[in-house]
């Protein structure tokens, strides 16, 4: 799971990058099956738990 949370949260960027947003100003990180918001038991929760999550900032991500 790792991987395509990866692999998911990269093409938002991508997708978001290629319309303008500054590259410079997103990170991308996988959460897998670390961060659940549902139980994995059900395909309801694991529909639930494919997900991107976007965290606006009101400046600019520092280098380093």
């Amino acid at each position: 799971n790792g991987p395509l949370s990866l692999q998911r949260a990269q093409t938002v960027h991508d997708y978001l990058a290629a319309r303008g947003v500054p590259a410079a100003q997103m990170s991308v990180a996988g959460r897998g099956a670390r961060e659940p918001l549902a139980d994995n038991g059900s395909e309801q929760g694991r529909a639930r738990n494919r997900r991107v999550e976007l965290f606006l900032s009101d400046r600019a991500r520092q280098p380093g």
